[in-house]
């Protein structure tokens, strides 16, 4: 499938460090979640995906089809990545690769990824593929359900960081 790139969405430029969401849509449980709180924050939304994914029909939203090929739409995030915008991803080697460009990065439960976290997590991710390549057909849990309660703590933590973006970008300074 040949990737397909739209319109850029208004005020978005990663060179520029504008205000931006950009979402690793095809496993978000947060898609609408993210819509309402950047189109109240007036902030442009780009959903990538590997497939074609409704999006509402609004300005400040983008749809942006990459190609099935591994990786592709981390690839398309991450070089889009930069100061100023806000990555939804549960990918932890996308975050690793958004944060290193400057962006700001959250996970579909609202919990951020950071500069001093990452690598912690990126251990544990190793440490439990491992654990699941040597399991011999034992069950290893995964993570818990998502719940009300992660929801909540998405809407919030999307709020603070469009404001904290919002709120560096107004005085000059980086966030």
């Amino acid at each position: 499938m040949p990737e397909f790139h739209p319109i850029s969405a208004p005020n978005f430029s990663p060179a520029t460090g504008s205000r931006h969401v950009l979402v690793d849509a095809d496993a978000c449980p947060v898609k609408e979640e993210i819509y309402k709180v950047a189109l109240r924050h007036q902030v442009p939304v780009t959903i990538v995906s590997n497939r074609p994914i409704r999006v509402p029909d609004h300005p400040l939203v983008r749809r942006v089809v990459v190609s099935d090929s591994f990786d592709a739409a981390d690839d398309w995030i991450a070089q889009a990545s930069g100061p100023g915008s806000v990555v939804i991803t549960a990918d932890i080697l996308l975050a690793d690769r958004a944060i290193k460009a400057g962006a700001m990065v959250l996970a579909p439960t609202g919990k951020p990824f950071t500069a001093s976290s990452i690598g912690g997590a990126i251990a544990t991710r190793a440490i439990m593929a491992d654990l699941r390549a040597g399991a011999m057909g034992d069950a290893i849990g995964g993570p818990p359900p998502f719940s009300k309660a992660d929801r909540s703590r998405f809407l919030s933590a999307l709020d603070e960081a469009l404001t904290c973006l919002g709120r560096g970008m107004q005085s000059g300074r980086s966030v």
